[in-house]
């Protein structure tokens, strides 16, 4: 056993059980050890969490990075998209990475921002864009998980639209990826 053995596990686990039932001594069992070897990995169950969260993202994070000269519009559009995708991917992947900070990959996002600022958008801009867009992403992906989780929506009234998340997702994003293009262009 190795630390990523136990994150895959752990993440394995957390896709059949959801967040709730993630916990250390479920883990121990699935990994056939006793719970305190768990921290020779993890001294803490967030400590766990926290590398379950950093695992969970590496779809996004194997990403390509925007090139010099690329339209940052359409690359900005992609990038939330893709973090989009990898939070779908795992149960509770939202609530999973809700809180949690990019640790790992503070090379990655300084390269973005570095990219949008050199791109022409304000680089205050280009924060609050990159913070907004994430916790957008973050927020829909929880309704819907949230939405997925609590079984059968025909218990609804029939007055109550079904809402389509992808259509939902995208007008937001349009949104935030138009205004930030009105602060590009007042410069």
């Amino acid at each position: 056993m190795n630390r990523e053995t136990v994150i895959t596990e752990a993440l394995d686990l957390l896709d059949e059980v959801g967040l709730d039932g993630v916990s250390t001594r479920r883990l121990a069992k699935r990994l056939g050890v006793e719970q305190p070897s768990l921290y020779w990995y993890f001294r803490t169950k967030r400590d766990l969490l926290t590398a379950m969260a950093q695992a969970a993202m590496a779809p996004h994070a194997a990403e390509p990075l925007p090139e010099p000269g690329e339209d940052w519009h359409g690359w900005f559009l992609r990038n939330t998209r893709s973090f989009r995708r990898t939070l779908l991917a795992r149960r509770d992947g939202a609530r999973l990475h809700a809180g949690s900070r990019p640790t790992a990959d503070l090379d990655r996002v300084r390269r973005k921002m570095d990219f949008l600022v050199a791109s022409g958008v304000p680089e205050r801009h280009a924060q609050m864009a990159m913070l907004a867009a994430g916790r957008f992403t973050v927020g829909c992906v929880l309704e819907e998980q949230a939405e997925t989780g609590a079984g059968d929506t025909a218990d609804l009234p029939a007055d109550v639209p079904e809402i389509d998340h992808e259509s939902a997702f995208e007008a937001g994003l349009a949104l935030i990826a138009d205004g930030l293009v009105r602060h590009v262009d007042a410069r």
